[in-house]
């Protein structure tokens, strides 16, 4: 609770003031708050924050304290600020409670996904803040652990109708730690005073009277800091600021401060030095445990009041420093030889089996030579917060375990270890640096083929282009004499990147790579997904598609069986099913395996792997003439990338562009033509060129349409070219190109009868039927119609109404003609696929049909709801609850029930029964 004493009043704060004052009142009106303030170290971010603080009457107040000792210590600071709220743990639902409970060691259990720790964090400070508004105050965030800064970024950007503020001070001049993590939200930079009030805080704490000139020099070189001004002059005389305090200083304002407070300790002593020390090194302001430590120590009890009575500190019910730089300077500024004596301290009198990592790490901090032992407690440690979710956690363990272990054979192995923790963490820079250790002791076959293959993983992961293709050969070849299982995932890997690098020269050929594979060791009984997969690709590719379309249908079905069960299978190999669905013109193997990975990654709550699957389920609604989910979709991708910082995936967008002839297309999709050769990703390039040929024949370009299916068609790239030949055969029977056309076709032909789906033979229909005159082409359109209508992809089956349309205008058949190219129009209208709609509006008009000319989508229900509340209704009228809607959406049930009350006033709908027929037009 916020204390009830008059507020102090800041000095030249009074906009910064304002705007928390705000934050308050917003969060007390159910309007969640989020605000960052920025700063360099002594500006005033603490002092803000306690104004905060004391403006929260009526609001349950969370505090966190980022430090830089406990950065390695998975959730630490998430812990910190949740512990008041854990008796509130059993109102949240029961995916989340076991995540939060796994992740704090509550209770044993599989690692947790980080987001789904970060939606049950949402939904307890939810459920809280139903009782009573709550400010949560976290100080020196840029030294938060870093799953707990991602937790709370996560938090903080799904805010929205919760009676809840989230207010973070992050120190702008840091180079590591968890301060970018809260980049894009609402944030004010702090600055120094202006000069006139700098100046009068100056005055007020310095004795006798002050040089006007000196003072002026003091303002300007300390830039209006506020504790710079307070602290650098504390002790000196005016004779001593006249004489000596204006000389050059080149170090960074924060170290000057710093060496203010160090100085001031220094004159301490030496046993409440100890004890200030002991303070730094404990992060949790345990004052008991400090209290333990020092007896250990021998450090008297007169020490405390001797510290306390300095300002650097209160030791209250919970240990407080002034401000951080004195924990810093208190830490940094001691003896080494003292420091590890702390450490050690720290160590014994921590509780050994409710605080085990926290012990083991003080341990690793004493120790100054190689222990065994202690390496494997780390070891230990490391696995518990792997547990836990924590990676970048049991990355540090794994670290610090590799310098303390003795043998050099299991330090490269501890080493290896912790590369792939770092890897796993998002550090690839740092995880090849272990990999360099480790490639330094004493490794047997089965160690160089798994750090081999790590290295060429990481590097992949890095660039999707075939800059890791020689590694992962030779990561697999390596493999294939220790572990098959895993020699046959990294040659499965090694045919995806060469798929990525596509075009690109000075890489292999996906057919030497499917040759290379082809050596792999035999796969055990009975398969997996994934070795079905591999000799699937390896026929495909080195064989031809007539082999290997067999072989690629059975693997097919496997990933759908494994989707179906939840098997890691279908979620690690999405990305290279989804292309050999594509070149297999298998729709129903992209919509079971795409919604069921969808599903699978809102149950277990994998932010990671979320955005893959909504953009992949994106695509698949763009062939599907579903365009306004598909926008949804992506929308929902988008929004959890900014939340995760990984590379958002741009090809749904793209589609989605080119399909509906966005007037951006054609720029946006050039500039990914662009990025892609310089990424070194050539299937992207032919990706690009098929999306504008798409563009360019519904726009009527057909002579541009021509030149990029032809650039599409330069290289066999998977999911592209198939798709680009069909478009070809289009533009260059409009454009008078009857060779290229059948060029095309022929090509065509192979691909569609080996695929053998209504999809692949309902376009290979249509192509065909471009190409001929008479009964044949009325035959052959009629084929297409009845195939296409049987699939899922209605985007062509409508393009087919079109062309059929079209041919029977030109053969004179006007009522004919209008009954396709009516139903053409109604399908592209309704798809919103605004270019091929106004060909089909061009056509109509041609056989003297009266239309008038709508824009897609005029005045319907689509332009009225949001996409996040065309979502939130949808899923309404499937029937889940709120709380369900808020565990499949990331948001919590009460953001839920605003979206309703919103679409239920727009739609003029009372209920949740009503919203069906609602929405029925969207």
């Amino acid at each position: 609770m916020a204390s009830s004493a008059p507020r102090r009043r800041l000095r030249g704060r009074r906009g910064e003031c304002e705007a928390l004052d705000q934050v308050v009142a917003h969060a007390r009106a159910g309007r969640g708050q989020v605000l960052v303030l920025r700063g360099e170290a002594g500006v005033g971010k603490s002092a803000l924050l306690e104004y905060l603080v004391e403006g929260s009457g009526g609001c349950q107040v969370l505090r966190a304290v980022g430090v830089e000792s406990e950065m390695e210590l998975a959730f630490a600071g998430l812990h910190q600020l949740c512990v008041p709220l854990m008796g509130n743990l059993d109102r949240i639902p029961g995916p989340q409670r076991d995540a939060l409970s796994v992740a704090f060691g509550l209770s044993a259990g599989s690692p947790p996904d980080r987001f789904l720790v970060g939606l049950a964090v949402l939904s307890l400070l939810a459920e809280a803040a139903e009782e009573q508004p709550i400010v949560c105050v976290v100080d020196d965030a840029q030294w938060l652990d870093q799953v707990s800064a991602q937790t709370l970024a996560f938090v903080a950007r799904r805010l929205l109708a919760e009676r809840v503020a989230l207010v973070f001070a992050v120190r702008t001049t840091t180079s590591v730690g968890a301060g970018d993590q809260f980049g894009g939200l609402s944030e004010i930079v702090v600055r120094g005073l202006h000069d006139d009030d700098a100046r009068v805080l100056l005055e007020s704490v310095v004795p006798g009277r002050l040089d006007e000139h000196v003072r002026d020099r003091i303002v300007s070189e300390t830039r209006g800091n506020p504790l710079a001004l307070l602290e650098l002059t504390r002790g000196l005389s005016a004779a001593d600021l006249a004489g000596g305090f204006g000389r050059p200083d080149a170090r960074p304002l924060a170290s000057q401060i710093e060496e203010s407070y160090l100085r001031r300790i220094e004159l301490l002593p030496a046993a409440a030095q100890r004890l200030l020390l002991a303070a730094a090194a404990e992060p949790v302001g345990d004052a008991p445990l400090l209290r333990r430590v020092a007896e250990r120590l021998d450090i008297a009890p007169d020490a405390a009041a001797a510290v306390e009575a300095t300002g650097l500190i209160d030791f209250g019910a919970r240990v407080r420093f002034r401000h951080p730089l004195v924990r810093s300077a208190a830490y940094r500024g001691a003896d080494p030889t003292v420091r590890r004596d702390v450490h050690r301290a720290l160590a014994e009198a921590t509780d050994s089996v409710f605080d085990s990592d926290r012990q083991a790490w003080h341990r690793a901090h004493a120790a100054v030579d190689p222990d065994e032992a202690l390496a494997k407690e780390l070891e230990r440690s490391a696995g518990r917060a792997q547990a836990r979710g924590g990676v970048a956690a049991a990355a540090a363990f794994l670290r610090r375990a590799t310098e303390l272990t003795p043998d050099s054979g299991r330090r490269a192995t501890r080493a290896a270890a912790a590369a792939q923790a770092t890897f796993a963490s998002g550090s690839p820079d740092a995880a090849l640096e272990l990999l360099a250790a480790a490639q330094l002791g004493r490794l047997d076959e089965a160690q160089h083929a798994r750090q081999s293959w790590l290295r060429a993983q990481i590097v992949f992961a890095r660039r999707r282009g075939g800059e890791a293709l020689p590694l992962l050969l030779d990561a697999a070849g390596r493999l294939a004499g220790v572990d098959a299982a895993q020699a046959r995932e990294a040659y499965l890997d090694a045919i995806g990147s060469a798929v990525f690098a596509g075009r690109l020269p000075d890489h292999a050929d996906v057919r030497d790579v499917a040759e290379a594979a082809r050596t792999a060791p035999p796969a055990t009984w009975p398969p997996r997904p994934s070795d079905l997969l591999l000799d699937a690709l390896v026929a495909w590719f080195a064989d031809g598609t007539v082999e290997g379309a067999p072989l690629l249908r059975a693997a097919l079905e496997a990933f759908k069986g494994a989707a179906e069960d939840g098997g890691e299978d279908a979620m690690r190999w999405l990305w290279l099913t989804w292309l050999a669905a594509g070149d297999m013109w298998d729709d129903e193997a992209w919509h079971e395996l795409t919604t069921r990975a969808v599903r699978s990654a809102r149950e277990s709550g994998a932010l990671n792997f979320l955005p893959l699957a909504l953009g992949y389920r994106a695509a698949m609604c763009v062939h599907a003439g579903e365009f306004g989910l598909a926008a949804m979709l992506i929308g929902e991708a988008d929004s959890i990338v900014e939340v995760t910082g990984h590379s958002p995936m741009s090809y749904p967008a793209m589609l989605l562009m080119a399909w509906s002839g966005d007037a951006r297309a054609e720029s946006v999709i050039r500039g990914g033509i662009g990025e892609a050769s310089s990424w070194g990703e050539g299937r992207a390039i032919g990706l690009g060129h098929y999306l504008l040929a798409v563009l360019y024949n519904g726009l009527g370009r057909y002579q541009d349409a021509l030149t990029h299916g032809e650039q599409a068609m330069e290289y066999e790239d998977t999911s592209v070219v198939g798709f680009a030949l069909a478009e070809a055969v289009e533009s260059a029977a409009r454009s008078g190109v009857p060779e290229a056309a059948s060029a095309a076709l022929r090509r065509l032909e192979e691909r569609a009868d080996a695929s053998g789906t209504d999809w692949a033979l309902g376009v290979l229909a249509r192509s065909r039927a471009l190409l001929c005159d008479g009964p044949s082409a009325d035959r052959l359109y009629r084929e297409a119609v009845e195939r296409l209508g049987r699939s899922r992809i209605a985007v062509q089956l409508a393009r087919t109404h079109l062309l059929y349309g079209e041919w029977l205008r030109r053969e004179n058949r006007r009522v004919e003609a209008r009954e396709h190219l009516r139903t053409a129009h109604g399908m592209l209208q309704g798809f919103g696929a605004a270019a091929f709609a106004e060909r089909a509006r061009r056509e109509l008009l041609a056989t003297g049909e009266t239309l008038r000319h709508l824009p897609v989508d005029a005045g319907g229900v689509r332009e009225a709801l949001t996409a996040q509340e065309e979502q939130v209704a949808r899923l309404a009228v499937d029937g889940m609850t709120n709380s369900e809607i808020g565990a499949a959406l990331f948001i919590s049930p009460r953001t839920v029930e605003w979206h309703l009350s919103k679409v239920f006033a727009k739609l003029d709908v009372k209920s949740r029964n009503k919203l069906r027929a609602a929405l029925s037009d969207i």
